[in-house]
């Protein structure tokens, strides 16, 4: 039987990890609104895709916390002080940067996702180790497609 360590240990990685989608979300978000150049169309189609995806998943991620008996990020302050993922607040930014930092970002989750899978093992979560898989290949997908982009 797991101890209270491995369940803390997925507690943490878990709200770790509902910081980066937070953070990756409004991200993708502000590049949506602010993409310009021949590509907006079909980037600006793709980044609102992907910020639908990221959020969809924050309240299964902070549900599963909770059936954890941990306690969520609360605001926004707790979500910076989690998030490993860094935002960008400027409007101006090129549109190929924009598919760089997204793809990076999604490849930096996976590690995060694999993170918590590693903590679900130890703590006997199934349910969450099994989720891990999906977002984890949610997350390869993005980051297919932002490469292919750039292609």
């Amino acid at each position: 039987m797991p101890g209270d360590n491995a369940k803390k240990a997925l507690i943490d990685s878990m709200n770790g990890l509902l910081a980066d989608y937070f953070t990756l979300y409004l991200k993708t978000k502000n590049y949506h609104w602010h993409v310009a150049g021949p590509q907006f169309r079909e980037l600006h189609l793709l980044f609102d895709e992907q910020a639908a995806e990221l959020f969809a998943l924050t309240d299964v991620i902070a549900e599963r916390v909770r059936k954890n008996g941990g306690d969520t990020l609360t605001g926004i302050g707790a979500i910076a002080g989690e998030a490993s993922i860094k935002d960008d607040d400027r409007t101006t930014v090129d549109a190929m940067e924009m598919v760089k930092a997204l793809r990076d970002d999604n490849v930096a989750l996976v590690a995060a996702i694999r993170a918590v899978k590693e903590a679900a093992t130890e703590a006997g979560d199934n349910a969450t180790e099994g989720m891990a898989d999906d977002w984890t290949d949610q997350a390869e997908q993005r980051a297919w497609f932002l490469t292919q982009t750039l292609a």
